[in-house]
């Protein structure tokens, strides 16, 4: 059977898994609508998701359409999980990218979107919700070609406005879809019009990019437009764009066939040396799950692999065919496959799984560095042993979450990408591994920086205390990269410039000449040099925005080891940063309020009384650069300033300069 990789992506609430819930019914691989509101669906079900109403883990699920088998992941839309999207893009073929009909792009879409780009992931776009109050696909239309800087290719119209919303048109194919109750009704349409005029600006926008289609821009048939539409899709040169209704199983069917006859078949050869990603381990009193993306050869049940990373074997004691939280057994799987496996014990998200006599090393999905930081605590000492366990348990299945012991308190500090991204996790611990735990305050996770660096820095590391001993002397130039002096603005919020992409380590170069520090030793001082950038001179934070270079040295003809030029490495830049000018850099988030206008007052003093840098401020909606920090309760805060009717979304922007 033909196969699809797809995932569903949307900022949040713009209704991915209601889609994804119509996908499964319409198909037949359900026989109920879930509903969200309901706490029915089928791949939101992990308790806390129900709880909440959003989706917080991947889950991935199977359908088969017109011969194909469709494996989806139902990715979150909430930007403390940014990080499950993007190991799920890692191992995507293609995407349907839903946009509220009201809202049009969001920042976390918009987001996705980027990263979805870097893996060179194809996509075509669903318009949802348009039978809701203000809703336009024209404008959502306009909105995706000017913030995503991508050509929109609008291949359906839909038929009626806002509640009187009855279908679409297909402009491919000139079929007209109706339903009614969810029973779908075809009919052929008419080129005349507005249909036809749409079916025309669809015709030239496509012969303008593809040379095949341009031939018969007299006369273009749909077999000719439905393969140039393929193929820009496949080269990232334009979108597709469809629309309906998911609540109201609207356009569902018409997606499934342009899932299937627009995005990419998985490459790979079932008969070539296995090779395969971890992209999600879940862990459960039934066992642990490592779910994975096979691109070449087969596994079977059985089989014995090798963990690339960490150089070890792995026996596969299960295959399963995964649907969400329900699994099939199955013997074999293949090339192109999206399954779970047990009886892997220790490969994590990210992980390459192969034969062991052709090992390969596939890219890893990126993880963001944690921006908040609490002291979890058991409250029992029977506890305390458990709860060492539990958090090794937790950052096992999510890398984006770290655990560390303050050197100077003592406390056990769990690390994650936001608020929400550490309630999840205390409340897994709570419900899930049955533990009695106290949770600190949430704090920020700093960095450091320098502001004035310095040149020409000796360290001599001479250590003699019987036998053979450690001699190293080395030179080294600190210099900062980033530029964190302030801006000078008149008006309220302003006054800081952020930092962005900011990561410990910048950079490392030598320009020792004459052999008077060998290359090996040159990769030892290297070594000891990042080992020193995890904890600056401030408070211990990781130091970023700094370049050193080694510029000379000296070595002792008995005493000097790598083991000894490391030592120097990281002993001297921690003196070296001592003497330098440094800053205490923040975390900051770009925000976008919306409110109503008669509160919007009152909101952008909040925002500037809690240093927030406002970026623009246009009919209902407010934009500003501000503290991760100061959004510590901020739900509450401006519930209270806009009579419960504001809402606001964040997502990281970088570092700057503490206050």
């Amino acid at each position: 059977m033909r196969v699809r990789n797809l995932g569903i992506l949307a900022h949040v609430d713009a209704g991915k898994t209601t889609l994804t819930e119509r996908v499964l019914f319409t198909t037949g691989a359900t026989y109920k609508r879930g509903e969200v509101h309901d706490g029915t669906t089928v791949t939101d079900f992990d308790p806390q998701e129900r709880d909440r109403g959003i989706t917080i883990f991947a889950a991935a699920v199977s359908c088969d359409w017109a011969g194909h088998r469709l494996n989806l992941i139902d990715t979150p839309g909430h930007v403390d999980f940014a990080d499950e999207v993007e190991r799920s893009l890692r191992v995507l073929d293609g995407a349907v990218v839903v946009f509220d009909g009201v809202a049009g792009v969001e920042p976390q879409t918009e987001a996705v979107w980027r990263v979805a780009d870097r893996y060179r992931v194809p996509r075509i776009v669903f318009v949802n919700k348009l039978d809701r109050p203000g809703a336009d696909l024209d404008r959502v239309v306009d909105d995706i070609r000017a913030r995503l800087r991508v050509e929109p290719l609008v291949a359906q119209v839909p038929i009626g406005r806002e509640s009187d919303l009855a279908g679409v048109v297909n402009l491919v194919g000139m079929r007209r879809l109706t339903w009614s109750d969810g029973a779908l009704k075809e009919e052929h349409a008419d080129r005349d019009g507005a249909v036809g005029a749409a079916r025309r600006r669809l015709e030239e926008a496509v012969a303008e990019r593809h040379a095949g289609a341009l031939d018969e821009m007299d006369d273009m048939s749909d077999a000719t437009l439905r393969r140039a539409l393929r193929d820009l899709t496949l080269a990232g040169e334009a979108v597709v764009v469809l629309c309906g209704s998911a609540y109201r199983q609207i356009g569902v069917e018409p997606l499934l066939d342009a899932v299937v006859d627009y995005l990419p078949a998985p490459a790979g050869d079932p008969a070539g040396n296995l090779a395969a990603l971890v992209f999600k381990v879940h862990s459960a009193r039934t066992g642990r799950l490592t779910y994975l993306r096979i691109y070449d050869g087969t596994l079977r049940k059985g089989d014995i692999v090798w963990d690339a990373g960490a150089q070890r074997t792995e026996r596969v004691a299960r295959i399963l065919r995964v649907q969400a939280d329900r699994h099939t057994a199955i013997d074999r799987a293949a090339a192109g496959d999206i399954v779970a496996v047990a009886g892997v014990k220790t490969a994590r998200p990210g992980t390459t799984l192969c034969a062991r006599e052709h090992p390969v090393l596939l890219e890893q999905p990126r993880t963001a560095e944690p921006l908040v930081s609490v002291a979890v605590e058991a409250r029992t000492r029977a506890d305390a042993e458990r709860l060492t366990t539990a958090l090794v348990t937790l950052v096992d299945q999510d890398p984006s979450l770290s655990v560390r012991v303050d050197a100077e308190t003592g406390q056990t500090l769990l690390s994650g990408l936001g608020e929400l991204h550490l309630e999840v996790a205390v409340t897994k611990l709570r419900r899930d591994a049955g533990l009695d735990v106290t949770v600190g305050r949430p704090q920020v996770a700093h960095r450091e920086t320098i502001v004035r660096g310095v040149t020409g820095f000796r360290y001599r590391h001479a250590k003699q205390d019987g036998g053979a001993g450690q001699f190293a002397d080395i030179v080294l130039d600190v210099r900062p990269v980033l530029d964190v002096r302030p801006v000078r603005d008149v008006r309220p919020g302003f006054g800081v410039r952020p930092v962005l992409g900011v990561r410990p380590g910048e950079g490392f170069a030598s320009t020792v000449t004459g052999g008077r520090v060998p290359a090996e030793f040159v990769r030892a001082v290297e070594a000891g040099c990042r080992e020193a950038l995890q904890a600056g001179p401030l408070g211990g934070h990781p130091v970023v925005g700094v370049h050193v270079t080694l510029t000379d040295g000296g070595t002792h003809p008995k005493d000097s080891s790598e083991l000894a030029f490391r030592t120097a490495g990281k002993l001297g830049l921690r003196a070296a940063l001592a003497t330098c000018e440094m800053a205490l850099l923040e975390p900051v988030v770009d925000v976008t309020v919306t409110a109503p206008a008669e509160t919007l007052g009152g909101v952008l003093g909040d925002l500037a009384a809690h240093r927030g840098q406002i970026t623009d401020s246009t009919g209902e909606t407010i934009t500003a650069t501000v503290p991760l920090a100061a959004l510590f309760g901020y739900a509450t805060r401006l519930r209270s300033q806009t009579h419960g009717r504001g809402v606001f979304t964040a997502r990281p922007a970088g570092y700057r300069p503490a206050a």
